[in-house]
């Protein structure tokens, strides 16, 4: 099933260069409310405010930038609200911006989005703007490093319910792109036009009396044939005999087992072998545990997901023992860490004008966009 982790392996593909922006339909945005200021910081509405009624409309260019390596989420909807949502009396046509994709490599201090026009058309966007690159960029990055860290192994997008529902849609969208094989919801999905994923979960099995094998037989007859099944075998915190129980009522049927042991608890399987590692939650052996006795028995198709705790050291800490895990599925580490961007003056009429330190900076990478 899995290879063993090995360190001249090649590394993961690229993460996703759409070849065509998303549309800005897509993003429903509430386009009154962002256009009237409600989401906006105050002073940027109070500026438009000012501007406006003094009459004055002068052309700047605004750059966008942050300060760490990353990898660029957000940027189609950052300009799917400036498409959307200018100010009355001002059109798309009366901006030129330029701007690069999602997905790109970015590097400290480099310009990702240059938007150039009448600054009262867009003034009171900018609070929008930045707060989707640093959201989406952030959760592209996190994910990126964890593909790169379990690659050949696949990672599963599994943070939903650690924030709100809100941010599902892009946040998933900026999960596929740096290389998630797979979402949790539909609206995580629902940007590139696929489905969320998902295995027997506790719940289900607590509803048929804690009973793994009934619950994921009913899941199994009742999902069609294209659903893969898979199992959580934690429940009774004996993975390797629930595993082997589900496997033998399921056979060809089952597709995976998935180990969530938590990270307080010590499972069954494991007490034997106590004294030279930390035996508690998803560990290397108990997944050698269960894929020694799944294979034992025959049940090699049956793969193996983890989950629980799962970030970037800890997947490199397992890729480098070997261990046969063939997909992680990571949650809430995937929202850890800051990608703060910040908008700059640094055009006005055409003529270099920006506060110290924030100097125009060309960047050749930087597309026209339509």
């Amino acid at each position: 099933m899995s290879e063993p982790a090995n360190s001249n392996r090649a590394g993961p593909p690229p993460p996703l260069r759409p070849a065509e922006r998303l549309d800005p339909s897509i993003f429903h945005l509430p386009v009154e409310r962002m256009r009237s200021g409600y989401y906006s910081d105050k002073y940027f509405v109070r500026a438009r405010e000012v501007l406006i009624a003094d009459g004055h409309h002068p052309v700047i260019t605004m750059q966008v930038f942050q300060k760490k390596h990353a990898y660029l989420g957000g940027i189609d909807e950052a300009i799917a609200i400036l498409k959307l949502c200018l100010s009355d009396g001002f059109a798309w046509e009366d901006l030129e911006v330029h701007a690069l994709r999602d997905g790109d490599r970015i590097e400290p201090l480099e310009s990702v989005l240059h938007i150039t026009g009448p600054y009262p058309a867009f003034s009171h966007l900018e609070t929008l703007y930045l707060g989707v690159l640093a959201r989406r960029t952030k959760v592209a990055t996190n994910t990126r490093k964890v593909v790169e860290a379990a690659w050949p192994r696949s990672v599963m997008f599994f943070p939903a319910r650690h924030d709100h529902w809100l941010v599902q849609t892009g946040d998933g969208y900026a999960a596929h792109i740096a290389g998630a094989i797979g979402v949790s919801t539909d609206a995580q999905a629902s940007w590139w036009g696929s489905k969320g994923a998902g295995t027997v979960p506790h719940a289900l099995i607590a509803a048929y009396g804690g009973d793994t094998v009934r619950a994921t037989v009913a899941f199994a007859k009742h999902m069609p044939e294209e659903v893969n099944v898979i199992s959580l075998v934690d429940f009774e915190n004996d993975c390797v005999r629930t595993s082997l129980e589900v496997a033998r009522a399921l056979g060809p049927r089952l597709h995976g087992v998935r180990l969530d042991t938590s990270e307080s608890l010590v499972d069954r399987s494991i007490l034997p072998q106590m004294g030279a590692f930390d035996p508690r939650g998803v560990n290397p052996q108990l997944v050698w545990n269960v894929r020694n006795a799944l294979d034992a028995e025959g049940f090699n198709h049956v793969r193996i997901v983890v989950s629980g705790g799962f970030s970037v050291d800890k997947i490199r800490h397992f890729e480098e023992l070997g261990v046969p895990v063939d997909s992680y599925g990571v949650g809430s580490s995937l929202f850890r860490d800051r990608f703060d961007f910040t908008a700059d003056v640094v055009l006005l009429d055409g003529r270099p004008l920006a506060k110290v330190g924030r100097s125009r900076r060309p960047n050749p990478r930087l597309e026209r966009v339509i």
